[in-house]
């Protein structure tokens, strides 16, 4: 109990330092409040986008996105990646091109994205599936490239079905490892998402950012912004929670 009071008390104090580093800074005007607005005008337009129900809308919308985006990401990153690692000849035809294409930032295709597909919700889902893809595929490949062949011998060895070897073997083996993936996919799903928000959306986090910026509205900015920080930060310490669970899974 002791030690936890203590991880939590030390976890808080970079934010409570923070936070009265930042009161101080506008208390003593080095800054024009335009540019950096006090906490506590931050917290009061946090208050009023949450009476509006304005908050909730734009944050709902952008999970929803997350979502939908992840979901069809991970399931064909993992996919493409057990059959890399399944298949020499994709691995050897896929291998360069995919490489090549995963190193382009999720961002930089923004702008070709919203020439060819719009600014509707397209581009928006094509982002966060090609930030989940890659991180998913890499991770599923080496993943079942980790397995060890000593555990594929004797389930051969024992005339085992393939049922028993994917249940028993493979996915003990490989789920830890893929979720690792996971948790890093959904932190560049998230921060691409809202990137893509800020350039081209009519609702979203970054949407509700932009439209602070343009009326000049910085405490609606920095709300946007400390929100995506803490979404990010729930959903890393999620999987993160699930992450350790499954990893008794993990053969000795």
């Amino acid at each position: 109990m002791k030690h936890s009071i203590r991880s939590t008390f030390i976890a808080a104090l970079p934010f409570v330092l923070l936070l009265l580093v930042w009161h101080h800074v506008t208390a003593q005007g080095w800054y024009s409040p335009k540019l950096l607005v006090p906490p506590q005008q931050v917290w009061q337009a946090f208050t009023e986008l949450l009476q509006s129900q304005e908050l909730q809308n734009h944050l709902g919308i952008s999970l929803q996105r997350l979502a939908i985006g992840l979901a069809i990401g991970s399931v064909c990153g993992i996919l493409f990646g057990v059959a890399m690692a399944a298949s020499r000849n994709l691995e050897l035809i896929a291998t360069p091109t995919f490489n090549v294409v995963r190193q382009v930032p999720s961002v930089a295709l923004i702008p070709i994205f919203i020439l060819i597909f719009g600014i509707g919700e397209t581009f928006k889902l094509l982002i966060i599936v090609k930030a989940s893809f890659f991180t998913l595929a890499v991770a599923a490949y080496g993943a079942v490239k980790g397995v060890s062949a000593r555990y594929i011998e004797v389930s051969r060895a024992y005339c085992l079905p393939r049922r028993v070897v994917l249940l028993r073997i493979l996915l003990p083996a490989t789920v830890p490892d893929m979720l690792t993936g996971f948790r890093l996919a959904v932190g560049r799903s998230w921060g691409s998402l809202v990137a893509a928000e800020l350039l081209a959306a009519e609702i979203g986090i970054g949407q509700m950012m932009e439209f602070g910026r343009q009326m000049f509205r910085m405490d609606v900015v920095m709300v946007g912004m400390l929100i995506t920080g803490l979404i990010g930060f729930a959903l890393d310490r999620s999987v993160k929670v699930v992450e350790r669970r499954l990893n008794r899974w993990r053969p000795a």
